[in-house]
C-alpha cells in the first residue's frame, strides 16, 4: 500500500506501508491459553535446568564445602507451579533426587493433580453443568 503526501514545497513524498501482517505473537500472548502454554514451557524448562544445576552442585559440594545447593522445597515448589514434567525429566536425565521419597511420590502426585483437576473442572463446567 502506498500513500502520497504533499509537503510545503509541493513535492510529492510517498510513504510505503507494510502489506503483510503477522498476528501470531498477539494470538499467542493475547489469549489466556497462549499465556498458559508459554508459562508451562518456561517453568518446565527452568525446573529441568534447576534439577541439572542442583545435581552439578551436589557433585561439586563433595570437593568444596561452600557450595550452596537449591533447597528441596524450592524444587518441589517449581514442580507445583507447573514444572512437574520438567522435574520428572530432570530426575530421569540427571539421576537426581530419585531416592528421596518426597520426590519419588511427590512429583508424580503433583503431575497427576495438575492433569486431573483441570480435566475435572472442564468436565464439570462443559458436560455436567
Amino acid at each position: 500500500m502506498k500513500l502520497s503526501l504533499l509537503s510545503a514545497g509541493s513535492r510529492e513524498k510517498s510513504l510505503v506501508l507494510p502489506e503483510a501482517r503477522n498476528d501470531f505473537l498477539f494470538a499467542v500472548i493475547g489469549s489466556p491459553w497462549g499465556l498458559l502454554a508459554c508459562w508451562l514451557v518456561f517453568i518446565n524448562l527452568i525446573t529441568f535446568l534447576a534439577f541439572g544445576l542442583d545435581k552439578w552442585k551436589a557433585k561439586r559440594k563433595e570437593k568444596k564445602e561452600t557450595v550452596r545447593r537449591i533447597p528441596e522445597k524450592n524444587l518441589l515448589l517449581m514442580a507445583a507451579a507447573g514444572g512437574s514434567i520438567g522435574a520428572l525429566l530432570g530426575m530421569k536425565v540427571f539421576h537426581h533426587k530419585t531416592l528421596h521419597k518426597a520426590f519419588q511420590l511427590g512429583v508424580p502426585l503433583i503431575l497427576a493433580l495438575q492433569i486431573i483437576i483441570p480435566f475435572g473442572l472442564w468436565l464439570y463446567f462443559s458436560v455436567i453443568r
